[in-house]
């Protein structure tokens, strides 16, 4: 929780007086849903706290509350807001709009879990006249069907002026709550700015003065983000503001997984975004990952080891000769790449698995999100679904056939998947063969775009539905697949939140966690766990500034000097020409991870490290003194002199937009007498395959390393591939008092809420928060061999023969952390080296459905 300075409590003061009639009824509704009471509690517990943050809808003042809940992709957000909607309804709010996403799959999704939690109708079938069981009670409404709020919206249709006007008459003069779930679209705002207006002007006065709550679902889509004509984003952002500012009495909530965009609200004019734009300005409250979340850090983090193959993540390498990741509308596609027919076996196995645990009553499911045009969408599920006919023919012919089955092809390539995926789980094939005929038999494979939606998991059958869902933008933002199991997913935006978006494979996989499987390309895996790392940061960020006790606008400032605000900045005004951006390097990491492949730059920087290692040699830090430490060798207190004149000599590729050498130098330069005066620094060595290298004076053994082999077309060296990493994990830790370092692990610990005993992968932040002195990092790295189809490449030329140079610096906690540096980024190389974001409007091409 970080508040504003004028925070003042009201809700434990006017708890005594409220009914918690609506709230009673959505707490039962979770139990009976089999969540933990634990949970219950938790969620009981956090939504008081944001209630309490809102406006009191009994002061009879005018009021304006901004504030933004940070959760986690698929994490229960929904869940969440519906328990706020509940208590704020007790609390004495009367007018609640869910603005929920920009697909109407999402909206109605949305408007289902809000019959169902607050409601207590089916509101489809209310608005279906005629049905005789139109009335029928839902969700909560099976506990006490009293008191139901009325909903001017459905699960058949968004919001209509018409409909709105016609049910005004069942409110009853607002004793029961009024409740819209809305598309965040242009003209379905249009609409209900227009209609309050409309009965404002008949003096209906008291539709305006009732208190108002707005939750804004998916809050940094559309409302600021950078998606979309500017002109539709500034359209969409002040009808959002205009309808909060007709109400007296007013409370903006965004629920947001990716709060980059929000945080970084025209970080040009920040003053001005902080008053009159949505800013959490009042507050931001961040909701814990739980213990059983299957979340990015657990994926692209721990699921991820440096030596070792990844525990969920496989990789897609064999779609370019048939379905290249940039496509046009009318690619053919006649056969399915062989990573897709391996994802679409190991889907069936999972759920043959899954099914023999007990869970076949569990809904299982599979996404392939491999194209933004419906017309590509439906030749996939028309492969796939011929594929998936082909293996059903073969299982009810052979399957009961034992070993004399596996002559058939389709089951032994079933076989062969078992045997590299799941056959270290508890069924041997035998049994997963007798029983997958009658697992699978069922399954379908559906669309799920603007043209059709075959998610349907209404039915009430005693076996869970098998589906395999082929979309795009609709599976991208908000949508839930239950039971999603395996993803084949060939997208590579580097938007931060649409990619995190994107991740509908996020969230609770209890009983089947060890059977879920997730096939992307290589660079998007690197881009993930990228975004793990900035996402997982900002979330620990906040809670250092709960301790600090800072205001949401101090939030906003530290995150957007933040070093990862170069890649949001630079695509939120992308223009032409230069970007400035002003950065701070305070408790900064800065590393190489793009180096030039440049004949002569790769000399120059070798003979930048050969003058370095002397230099540090005549002030008597010799390679035979230093500490030999798991890494290399460390020297203590060399002077910034020696790291100021290597960084003035280093050769940087122009996409190396964060190591820029100009802004470095400087913020050293206005520290150097105090804080950077003197430095530890870190020569690496290890031992690896290949000869060891002769620098200066020093012996090394050169870390081994790959790259982004695509990239050496444009002379670049993109150390381990976009995941930007030429640092090996704990190299931070180098140099710290070990005291102060097991204090920050114990912290660690403690805000994780792990115990002593747990395995953990300490991330290097928490020793960079307790730095005596800065980090200076001298690599020396041999250039992997590429393997498989990167062998094919071109361009494999400019691999350097010999080992390369790199650098990287860990900059302690500054006594001027506000003060920041800046930065210049050539737009026309950013495009170059990023791409465009890929879910640019595209008239008539998308499945996005304004």
């Amino acid at each position: 929780m970080v508040d504003d300075g004028d925070f003042r409590p009201w809700l434990p003061q006017a708890k005594a007086s409220i009914d918690p009639f609506y709230w009673g009824r959505y707490r039962k509704l979770m139990l009976k849903n089999g969540l933990p009471q634990d949970v219950v509690t938790a969620t009981d517990t956090v939504t008081d706290e944001i209630l309490g943050r809102l406006g009191n809808p009994n002061l009879d003042e005018e009021w304006d509350r901004r504030g933004m809940v940070v959760g986690h992709v698929q994490s229960g957000k929904t869940g969440n807001y519906t328990g706020l909607i509940c208590k704020a309804a007790d609390a004495g709010y009367r007018l609640i709009v869910v603005i929920a996403g920009i697909h109407n799959n999402l909206r109605n999704q949305t408007q289902e879990r809000i019959d169902e939690g607050f409601i207590g109708r089916d509101t489809g079938r209310l608005a279906m006249k005629g049905k005789r069981d139109g009335n029928k009670a839902i969700g909560v409404g099976l506990f006490d069907d009293r008191r139901t709020p009325v909903s001017l919206t459905n699960t058949l249709s968004d919001f209509r002026k018409n409909t709105a006007t016609s049910n005004t008459s069942e409110i009853d003069s607002y004793k029961v709550p009024v409740v819209l779930v809305i598309k965040k679209n242009h003209s379905t705002l249009k609409n209900l700015l227009d209609w309050l207006r409309e009965n404002s002007a008949k003096g209906d006065a008291q539709m305006i003065s009732q208190p108002m709550l707005l939750i804004d679902d998916e809050a940094d889509n559309a409302s600021i983000n950078t998606k979309y004509s500017k002109e539709e984003i500034t359209k969409i952002n002040g009808q959002i503001r205009d309808l909060l500012g007709m109400f007296h009495r007013s409370c903006y909530v965004g629920y947001t997984a990716t709060p980059f965009a929000n945080i970084f609200v025209d970080p040009d004019s920040y003053d001005e975004a902080k008053k009159e734009d949505l800013f959490p300005r009042h507050f931001i409250v961040g909701l814990d990952a739980p213990t059983n979340y299957f979340g990015p850090k657990k994926i692209f983090i721990d699921g991820l080891p440096e030596e070792s193959e990844p525990t969920w993540l496989r990789y897609i390498s064999d779609n370019e000769d048939i379905l290249p990741i940039k496509h046009r509308i009318d690619q053919s596609l006649d056969e399915l790449p062989d990573s897709l027919l391996k994802a679409l076996r190991t889907f069936l196995i999972a759920r043959t698995i899954r099914n023999l645990r007990g869970q076949a009553r569990s809904h299982c499911s599979m996404l392939v999100n491999a194209s933004r045009f419906t017309n590509v969408q439906g030749k996939i599920r028309n492969r796939i679904h011929e594929r998936l006919d082909a293996i059903l023919d073969s299982l009810r012919v052979n399957g009961a056939r034992g070993s004399e089955g596996l002559g058939d092809p389709e089951i032994a390539a079933l076989r062969q998947v078992w045997i590299e995926e799941y056959s270290d789980l508890e069924f041997d094939w035998t049994q997963i063969q007798g029983a997958m005929l009658e697992s699978v038999a069922a399954a379908k494979v559906v669309e799920v775009n603007s043209r059709a939606n075959g998610l349907d998991y209404s039915d009430d059958s005693s076996i869970g539905q098998t589906l395999i869902a082929i979309g795009g933008f609709s599976l991208s933002r908000g949508l839930t697949l239950e039971g999603l199991t395996v993803t084949w997913f060939l997208r590579n935006t580097m938007m931060y939140d649409t990619l995190m978006q994107m991740g509908r494979w996020f969230g609770y996989r209890g009983g089947y966690e060890d059977v879920c499987r997730i096939w992307m390309p290589i660079d998007a895996i690197d881009w993930y766990a990228h975004i793990a790392e900035a996402t997982d940061e900002l979330h620990q960020e906040l809670k250092k500034m709960q301790k600090a006790k800072a205001t949401p606008a101090d939030f906003g400032l530290a995150v957007r000097s933040h070093p990862t605000s170069l890649m949001v900045t630079a695509r939120n005004k992308m223009g032409s020409g230069q970007k400035h951006v002003m950065i701070g390097l305070s408790n900064a990491w800065v590393e190489t991870a793009k180096i030039s492949a440049r004949v002569d730059d790769l000399t120059r920087n070798e003979e930048a490290a050969v003058r370095f290692l002397e230099a540090v040699e005549e002030a008597g830090h010799r390679q035979q003194d230093a500490e030999t430490v798991l890494g290399g060798y460390l020297l203590r207190g060399v002077d910034v002199e020696s790291i100021d004149d290597f960084l003035l000599a280093w050769r940087n590729h122009d996409q190396a937009f964060l190591t820029q050498t100009g802004p470095i130098r400087s913020y050293i330069r206005d520290r150097r007498q105090n804080e950077l005066k003197n430095w530890d620094v870190l020569v690496t060595s290890v031992n690896s395959e290949g000869p060891e290298a002769e620098i200066a004076n020093w012996t090394v053994g050169p870390q081994l390393r790959r790259i982004g082999y695509a990239d050496l077309a444009d002379d670049l060296l993109s150390i381990s591939g976009k995941r930007a990493r030429i640092a090996s994990r704990g190299v931070e830790k180098i140099g710290v008092d070990p005291e102060k370092a097991s204090e920050a692990e114990a912290l660690y610990r403690s805000v994780e809420k792990t115990g002593e005993d747990a395995r953990i992968s300490y991330p290097d932040r928490i020793y960079r928060a307790v730095r005596d002195r800065p980090l200076f990092v001298l690599h020396v790295v041999r250039v992997r061999q590429p393997e498989g189809e990167d062998a094919e490449r071109p361009h494999l030329d400019r691999i350097p023969d010999r080992p390369i140079i790199g650098w990287s610096i860990s900059f302690p906690q500054s006594a001027r952390p506000d003060q920041r540096v800046e930065y210049v980024i050539n737009t026309v190389k950013f495009r170059e080296l990023y791409g465009f974001d890929d879910e640019e409007p595209d008239e008539g091409a998308l499945e996005d459905d304004d």
